[in-house]
């Protein structure tokens, strides 16, 4: 059964993580699909204002180049092929046009936002007239060309249409420049989200396994326990009728003590099966007064026989709940047995009432009390109020952890009033099931 329990708890957790798994890789897909649609959107404008650019500048080199000038007078002389009015050779002086043209148009672009590489060609319809950038892209280079059909001064020069063509290569890879301080945080931030959960998941399950480990290593020790904590209690009752009465005292401390011994093994049980057998725990309608004054009267008569001063106040005559009774019996016997625990004399009071909504029951005592910060930490497993590393109170640090759990799987809560040397008051609240 134990095995079987485990291993459907394992098949839990791997349909968990598969979940999990699942939903953020979904989530992950569904922000880079959305981040391709922004990107896409981008490119888009990032088009247009390139296209909006790239036509001002047109107009610009248009209406420059129609005029004539020292640049287009070279650029002319150059097309023509006429050096009559330079010192220079011929391929001097188309070198030089071809310099300058290049370096007007860089100008320009620049000016409206372009910088990306860039060649031109300078030519008539015919090809009669040629001129051709310094600077050129391979053949099989995919261009995007703009051609610029120019007016005045060269189309005049050489009678014929002249058209200024240019030229861009992979524009793509201009507009994803241009968009850098979207694309790039946008990258880094899903590469962090990436690798934080990874990293939280590998922690989350980790942990798990190491509780797990150790959770079925304490459950086969506890129930290796039982079988010695039996026998002595056998042989105990055996060997009663036998003691004298004199000794029988000892009988009596060996009983207490095995009784002891095996509540806590009992403790550690429940602890693991809160953990990891959620599904035993079940709440049902009940009426808890009965539960608990059977409780109270039971404590009351352990407490004589400890002198210890304990009473108690039920108001009320029914409380309906939903609960799983003997967990929250055992949950305020902790809470009880706490109270008798840190008191030298002790003085403890349980009253009870009902309001609209809930079941209140608190339980307040005359103990060395908490300090804030305690009182923040006394619910976490194995944790116990230091008194100066001196424990004079022999326990685990594991029954408030169990209270927690209990009561929190009863959709309750606990509030705690204490101050150090002035005893605590523990109020425990329960809703009320008003459909019983």
């Amino acid at each position: 059964m134990v095995a079987t329990g485990f291993f459907s708890n394992i098949v839990a957790v791997l349909s968990k993580r598969s979940i999990y798994i699942a939903i953020f890789v979904l989530s992950i897909i569904t922000l880079f699909v959305v981040q391709y649609q922004y990107l896409k959107i981008g490119l888009n404008v990032a088009k247009v204002k390139f296209n909006r650019d790239i036509g001002t500048s047109s107009q610009q080199i248009k209406q420059e180049l129609g005029a004539e000038t020292q640049l287009t007078f070279l650029i002319g002389r150059a097309l023509v092929k006429d050096d009559r009015y330079f010192d220079l050779s011929l391929d001097s002086m188309e070198t030089a046009s071809k310099t300058f043209l290049d370096d007007f148009i860089k100008y320009r672009l620049s000016l409206n936002g372009i910088k990306t590489d860039f060649s031109y060609r300078l030519f008539t319809r015919d090809s009669t007239y040629y001129l051709k950038s310094a600077h050129s892209f391979a053949p099989e280079t995919k261009l995007e060309t703009y051609p610029i059909l120019l007016t005045g001064y060269l189309p005049n020069l050489v009678d014929k249409q002249v058209i200024l063509e240019l030229q861009f290569k992979d524009l793509n890879t201009y507009f994803l420049s241009q968009l850098n301080g979207l694309t790039i945080p946008s990258i880094l931030c899903l590469l962090v989200i990436i690798v934080i959960f990874i990293w939280v998941l590998r922690s989350v399950y980790w942990q798990h396994k190491v509780i797990t480990t150790t959770n079925t290593f304490i459950n086969n020790l506890t129930h290796e326990l039982k079988t010695p904590v039996f026998s002595i209690g056998l042989a105990t009752k055996i060997l009663e009728p036998e003691v004298p009465e004199n000794k029988k005292q000892f009988i009596s401390i060996i009983k207490q003590q095995t009784e002891r011994l095996n509540k806590h093994i009992d403790k550690v049980l429940e602890l693991g099966k809160l953990e990891f057998q959620k599904k035993v725990f079940k709440t049902e309608a009940v009426d808890f007064y009965p539960n608990l004054k059977k409780l109270c009267e039971d404590f009351e008569a352990l407490s004589q026989l400890q002198n210890i001063q304990f009473s108690y106040h039920l108001e009320g005559e029914a409380y309906p709940i939903k609960a799983e009774p003997t967990h929250l019996e055992n949950a305020l016997s902790n809470i009880l047995d706490n109270a008798q625990k840190y008191a030298d004399d002790p003085v403890i009071r349980l009253e009870s009432k009902t309001t609209k909504n809930t079941l209140e029951i608190m339980i307040s005592d005359n103990g060395i009390g908490m300090s804030k910060k305690e009182k923040s930490l006394i619910f976490k497993k194995y944790y116990r109020v230091d008194e100066g590393n001196l424990h004079k109170v022999k326990g685990y640090g594991l029954g408030l952890s169990y209270v927690k759990d209990i009561i929190k799987k009863h959709k309750g809560k606990i509030k705690i009033e204490s101050t150090p040397g002035s005893g605590t008051s523990m109020t425990i609240i329960i809703p009320l099931n008003h459909g019983q």
